[in-house]
Order: C-alpha cells, then structure tokens, then sequence
C-alpha cells in the first residue's frame, strides 16, 4: 500500500499463499519492454514523505530515469488510478491486499518487485501490554478484507480473540467467536484508526499510518513475524499493468530500489528497522499471486 503471522497465517498462505505512468506516452511506447529514459514514470504510494523515496528518486535520476512519486491518502485509491492508466506502477500493498483487487475489480495487475515485509502491529495509547487490556473492551482493525483477517490472527496470536476457523486469510469479524473472546473488535477504515487510537483499547495500525498515530514501532504491543517463510503473500511489492509486467525501464527502477544505499537506508528508517527487504523473483511473486487469486475465487464461490 509503501506506507506485518502464527501457526495458522502460516498454514493460510501456504495453502494460498510505487504508481507509474509514461508521462506524454502512448500505451504501445508504455508496454514496449525497451522502453526506457526520456520519459517521466510516475509512481503511486501511500507515505510520499517516507524517507525512501527521494533517495530513489535521485538513484533513478543518475541513472537517467526521471521519476515522480505521487501520493495517495488510502489504500484505496492507487490500484484504480493504476489501473486507468493514469499511473505507470505502484508501491504500497503486498500480494494478498493486490490479489484481492484483481479478483474483484476484474483487473490483472502484476507484481514485478518485491520491497520489503513489515510485521503488523497492535498499538494502544491506554495499555503497556496485552495483559493489561481488560476483558469486555474494544479492539478496533482494519476494515479491507486482506489487512483485517492478517489484523485478527495478530490478536488471536496475542491472547485477545478466538477465531472459529482458527484463522485464514480470509478471516473477518463474523469469524470473531465472541463467547471465547476476551475482548469485542470493530473494523475502521485503515487511514482512520490513527484518529480514532484513544477511543478503543488498542488497534491494528498498518505501518503507513503509525507515525499519524504519534507512536513508533517500537511502540507495538504485539505483532506478527515478518521473517516467517510462509510471508511471501504479505510482502509489498512494486506493481504494473499486466502489459508492462516486462517494461525494461520498470525493471530496472525495482533493482535500483533494491540495491541503492540510500533507499535501503531510508527504507528501513521508514519502518523503525522492523522491515525485512526481500529481493524475490518477479516470477516467484506472480506465481504467489496466482495462487492467492485462485482461493480467493475459491473463497467467494
């Protein structure tokens, strides 16, 4: 979207698993896998002040690629602005949230780099602990679908609900057993929750929106395990058309994003040091995609 799994997320996703666009160019000049400099790529994320992208934006710009990061306020917005053909790429989601899309808007966007996997976390501007939370409070988490069964099995993980499915990636309030629960969850919309922190016990802040929150990730009560294996649905990844999945010049601003210091640097600064850069296989993340948008299909019938 840029800007966090138990012994069940990991079962979930093993049986599942930045906004460009050309500015002045044709959709051909766009889908061309030699196309490159010369053209401004517009890239769409959540988070433009995150500390990453000026240093990716000159990276590029030595390498005589001229990009400009256009900002979103929710996670709503850059997949259809993608989509349109306003934007070139985005960078802001991991595979699950974009497999999500695709299946229902009827889109196939691609992913065509990874950046990193960052843990969720639980926040709360009340209690110190988990433990401290008393039973019958509110735990409020994100109201799409992908982030909101991923926030649930943070809370399960943390002692606070109990999930009849025991937990999958496509877990929602309905699958909140609340007899066995401690505490009762109510969904917010993602952009939100950092408003709305000091009216519940505790939230799930997606990493975007913990500094509107006025905390730190350090600050995290509980969280998931971004290192786990079984993660690759959850790493964000630099999205395209399905027609440019193969632009050259999309390529290589993902390996400069990769590989450049100063990104790197302002990558992990951006997420206090908890994310995780992967550097996995375009192909590897589109076959994960694959299978994540099958279950999803799946899922819904």
């Amino acid at each position: 979207m840029s800007r966090k799994l138990t012994t069940a997320l990991a079962a979930a996703t093993a049986a599942a698993a930045l906004v460009f666009s050309l500015v002045g160019c044709s959709s051909a000049a766009g889908s061309d896998p030699t196309a490159d400099s010369g053209k401004t790529v517009k890239i769409g994320v959540v988070g433009k002040s995150d500390p990453q992208w000026p240093a990716f934006v000159a990276a590029a710009k030595k390498e005589g690629i001229s990009v400009e990061i256009v900002d979103f306020g929710s996670y709503e917005q850059p997949n259809p602005t993608l989509s349109e053909g306003e934007l070139d790429l985005n960078q802001f989601q991991h595979i699950v949230y974009l497999a999500q899309y695709n299946v229902k808007a009827g889109k196939d966007l691609q992913p065509i780099g990874a950046t990193a996997i960052y843990p969720l976390g639980l926040y709360s501007k009340k209690y110190k602990s988990v433990k401290e939370i008393p039973a019958g409070e509110t735990v409020a988490v994100p109201d799409d679908a992908s982030n909101q069964a991923r926030g649930l099995l943070v809370l399960q993980s943390a002692g606070l609900i109990s999930l009849k499915s025991g937990g999958t990636i496509f877990s929602d309030l309905a699958d909140v057993d609340t007899a066995k629960s401690k505490v009762k969850v109510t969904a917010l919309e993602a952009a939100l929750i950092p408003t709305s922190l000091p009216d519940v016990a505790a939230a799930i802040l997606n990493n975007d929106f913990v500094k509107d929150a006025g905390l730190t990730f350090k600050d995290a009560i509980a969280q998931d395990d971004p290192k786990d294996p079984n993660a690759l649905p959850y790493v964000n990844v630099f999205v395209a058309r399905a027609k440019d999945k193969d632009n050259a010049t999309y390529k290589k601003l993902v390996q400069i994003f990769q590989t450049d210091e100063a990104t790197q640097k302002g990558l992990a600064e951006a997420s206090g040091n908890t994310g995780v850069p992967l550097t996995t296989d375009a192909a590897d993340l589109q076959k994960t995609l694959t299978k994540v948008e099958g279950d999803v299909k799946n899922h819904k019938g």
